[in-house]
């Protein structure tokens, strides 16, 4: 409790905690909304990645996980009471929905979607990386590609397909063949932990120690599309949005008490 002064109040004459405590409680609370309010940012451009690519093929959708972080208590001799444990808002990390997206007909012979567990195998410059979206091309040089231009792979490597070949087919356990006969197999993996697999640009994995997949399907003339489900998505860009302006309230009402306490303690008294 501030004490009464004769005079006009100077704040270098107050000499009890309270002071420091109260205003050290509102700039706590204030760091505390800001923490939540740099998660929430996060979360929302992460939901609107997961709605921009809700037509992409082979998207996984993203969830971001947070985390309780508590600052360590202060300690000092002038404290009237124990110090209140403070719990600020941290991103965690961000998590994969790994399940299959809708599998949807094309009649191309150049989409292939995996029925099943099950990731291809493309070469890129950083090395290889790992994708569902089995939208492939034949590029200029007759190189069988990913429409970003990653060389799909075979058990045998990347594959070449000559300019007098047709027909190309691709069945069930992944074995390409043309009118020129079986040209290879193409290369599935999958990950005993599929969890630690970290994303690389929109449909793109990499992941450690891939091993082939048991009893792949895949199907010609199909593709995978995006696992998003639309409707979940805005109704989380809502929910994050109402939190963010609640929050944003709090904080203002938080900043609001503060300059009325100072306005107070500093009339005449």
């Amino acid at each position: 409790m501030a004490r009464r002064l004769q005079g006009r109040f100077r704040p270098r004459e107050l000499g009890s905690s309270s002071w420091s405590l109260g205003t050290a409680a509102m700039e706590n609370a204030q760091l505390v909304g800001l923490s939540r309010q740099l998660t929430l940012q996060r979360q929302l451009d992460m939901i609107a990645n997961n709605v921009a690519n809700v037509d992409t093929s082979g998207f996984k959708a993203q969830t971001m996980l947070v985390k309780e972080q508590k600052l360590a208590p202060a300690a000092a001799n002038e404290f009237q009471r124990a110090d209140r444990p403070i719990s600020f808002v941290l991103d965690d990390g961000n998590l994969y929905d790994l399940q299959p997206g809708q599998m949807v007909t094309t009649n191309n012979d150049l989409d292939v979607a995996v029925d099943g567990k099950g990731w291809f195998a493309v070469q890129t410059n950083a090395g290889e990386r790992y994708t569902r979206n089995g939208s492939f091309a034949i590029g200029p040089d007759g190189l069988l590609q990913t429409r970003d231009g990653h060389a799909v792979l075979t058990d045998a490597g990347p594959l070449t397909v000559q300019p007098n070949e047709t027909a190309l087919s691709i069945a069930a356990d992944g074995t390409i063949s043309t009118n020129q006969g079986v040209r290879g197999k193409l290369k599935l993996v999958d990950f005993a932990a599929a969890g630690d697999l970290k994303k690389i640009g929109e449909t793109l994995f990499e992941g450690k120690n891939p091993q082939a997949a048991t009893l792949p399907r895949l199907v010609q003339g199909q593709i995978e599309k995006s696992n998003v489900r639309a409707v979940v998505e805005i109704s989380k860009l809502i929910e994050v949005g109402r939190t963010y302006q609640n929050v944003a309230n709090w904080m203002s009402n938080v900043d609001d008490l503060r300059r009325n306490a100072i306005e107070k303690l500093a009339q005449v008294a």
